[in-house]
């Protein structure tokens, strides 16, 4: 069995499983970084999920277009988090209340929807949607071991290809210092003269962008169409990601990769002869696994500091 596991993951099939796995939880992970970095928590990236999901099957059906159906689940994405956005900034609700509401929405109101727009319950087997083709690399396709990571569907490698734009706009656009300043002191931010609540809104719309192309890749890619709760908890699996990346770009986007090969490893566990319900678990073992150690990490450094400034004052109260 030991032996069966590791031909199985030391393969070229598990690198590009990986790669497929990760890219929804690293979209939703990207999202939430974004967020993280203006100061207000999105957790209701799990519901945003579910409702682009449902959104990129109806639209890309309605329209007979794959494209159309992606970009109307980028829009609702951004519409849910402009959504959210106004309870918090204008109407006083506490962010986390608004994150749990839209979760509870994408999980049951979805269903409904999908049962008022076209009759089905609780999957679009019998729409006709239009699904993400796979795109071929030429180039990297002849290249040994790499050359599995071919083939797969275009948003993949638009997740990665996130990864670099969201660094550009942390670091090297206004728009990205404003971000910053916001979620470092609302307080200093509004001070200068910089509007806080228009900067909170344009990053929750970018979360929900995001979040939205992680939903597209659910239903138009992984699954082949929209089903119940097939999010799965990736959405919270990505909130897991961003804190252990500590919100950086990079450190996110190796955060999911950990997170994808564990969903990885349990796909290619069940036919081990290993308890399904044993199996089923990876994923989420991994995640508790990871936030124990990033919390260690984030206590340790915090005790180091308080030290740190104890002996300093120590040393100002001898001089």
């Amino acid at each position: 069995m030991l032996q069966q596991i590791l031909s199985s993951v030391f393969s070229t099939d598990f690198l590009a499983s990986v790669f497929r796995i990760t890219a929804p939880i690293l979209f939703a992970a990207l999202a939430s970084a974004v967020s993280e970095r203006a100061g207000v928590a999105n957790i209701g990236l799990e519901g945003i999920m579910m409702i682009s999901a449902l959104s990129g099957v109806l639209f890309s059906a309605w329209s007979q277009s794959a494209f159309v159906g992606v970009l109307g689940a980028a829009l609702m994405g951004a519409l849910i988090g402009l959504m959210m956005g106004f309870f918090y900034l204008k109407l006083g609700t506490d962010i986390i209340l608004a994150g749990i509401a839209v979760n509870m929405l994408g999980g049951g109101g979805t269903i409904f929807f999908l049962y008022l727009f076209t009759g089905e319950k609780g999957n679009s087997a019998s729409i006709p949607s239009k699904m993400l083709p796979t795109v071929d690399i030429p180039i990297l396709k002849n290249i040994p071991v790499l050359g599995a990571l071919s083939g797969q569907s275009i948003l993949t490698y638009v997740a990665f290809l996130c990864v670099i734009l969201v660094f550009i706009l942390f670091y090297k656009t206004p728009l990205g210092l404003k971000i910053r300043a916001v979620g470092e002191n609302r307080n200093a931010a509004d001070s200068v003269g910089l509007s806080v609540n228009r900067v909170s809104y344009i990053a929750l719309a970018i979360s929900g962008i995001l979040a939205g192309l992680g939903g597209a890749y659910m239903s138009m890619y992984y699954s082949m169409g929209f089903n119940a709760n097939m999010v799965a908890g990736r959405g919270f699996i990505a909130l897991a990601a961003q804190a252990m990346g500590r919100g950086e770009p990079l450190g996110t986007m190796l955060s999911s990769m950990l997170f994808g090969a564990a969903d990885a490893l349990r796909n290619n566990m069940e036919g081990t002869g290993l308890p399904s319900q044993l199996v089923s678990t990876i994923p989420y073992v991994i995640t508790i696994i990871g936030l124990s150690l990033y919390t260690a990490s984030t206590m340790n450094k915090a005790k180091r500091a308080r030290k740190n400034r104890a002996l300093r004052e120590k040393k100002g109260d001898a001089v």
